[in-house]
């Protein structure tokens, strides 16, 4: 009888959907040798040859396939018995690996841990600046327990089964001007249309803020943005607007309250709104996770 080791099938199980060792070593923080010797280990304790050579790196066998199958099914059963049996405890202890967006981790996820310390000081939180893209893989495999998204007006986030989606916050999003660009020098809505020959900063391209920039100036004002500058700071694009006139398209939560060095106006074609989202993996929540997202939702309540 096999007996079957849960950490070499997590490894196993991150090789079928990460697909080099390379990037499953990166994500786990082992060298790339370290994992191809324990997935070597767990060959032989199953018998079966799981891996095969596929030009200068591996695949899985069949064999090996089918095992990261049972071992999702197998993970799955041992993070829902901690749950279970942490909510058996008088106590709530354990570790939260959390991650998000930079607006969402700033504004929501870091006050979030501050309140939750003092009540709960036996809960490790581990935060991490993560975009939904490149938590998905994590979040779908363990690493990642909670993901503070974002998505926008035209633009929805695909809904990988497996994963819950609480909404969180809701909020519109503003165009910044330098102050002294002729479209700022009045209040009122700028019209989008009327910026087709401006220099735009958004967002890494792959990113949702990105799509939703280049997606509403098609839309709205019949044209494609140059987008010259790029970064997923906000305050780096807020300076960028600063020092070179560019134009932004950004969401409230990331703006200052005053500041005379920008100018934030409404889009007069359409209001645009941005949801904030918390995105956990379906099945039983820990306690040390549900004590975070509570907090999380307290601080959403003083956010407003």
């Amino acid at each position: 009888m096999v007996t079957f080791d849960l950490h070499r099938l997590r490894l196993l199980r991150e090789l079928a959907e990460r697909g080099t060792l390379a990037a499953v070593a990166a994500a786990l923080g082992y060298s790339p040798s370290a994992v191809s010797q324990q997935l070597s280990v767990l060959e032989k304790e199953t018998g079966a040859r799981l891996l095969e050579k596929a030009g200068r790196g591996v695949r899985l066998t069949d064999a090996g396939l089918l095992l990261a199958q049972h071992a999702g099914v197998l993970l799955a059963a041992a993070e829902a018995a901690t749950a279970d049996l942490a909510a058996l405890g008088g106590e709530v202890r354990g570790t939260v690996r959390a991650g998000g967006l930079q607006s969402g981790a700033r504004r929501l996820l870091i006050p979030a841990v501050a309140r939750m310390m003092p009540a709960h000081p036996l809960v490790r939180v581990e935060v991490s600046e993560l975009e939904l893209e490149q938590a998905l893989p994590g979040l779908r495999l363990g690493a990642v327990d909670l993901v503070i998204s974002d998505e926008y007006d035209g633009h929805p986030r695909p809904r990988p089964a497996g994963l819950r989606f609480m909404p969180l916050h809701e909020e519109p999003l503003k165009l910044v001007l330098s102050p002294t660009h002729p479209l700022a020098r009045r209040e009122g809505p700028v019209a989008l249309a009327a910026l087709r020959e401006e220099a735009w900063v958004a967002s890494a391209a792959g990113t949702g803020h990105h799509a939703m920039v280049v997606g509403t100036c098609r839309s709205l004002g019949g044209y494609e943005p140059d987008v010259r500058h790029r970064s997923n700071d906000a305050d780096i694009q807020l300076e960028l607007v600063r020092a070179t006139g560019a134009v932004g398209l950004l969401p409230v939560l990331t703006l200052p309250a005053a500041d005379a060095s920008l100018a934030i106006r409404d889009v007069a074609e359409a209001e645009i709104r941005r949801r904030l989202v918390a995105v956990t993996r379906d099945g039983p929540t820990a306690p040390a996770l549900r004590a975070l997202l509570r907090a999380v939702t307290d601080q959403v309540r003083d956010v407003g």
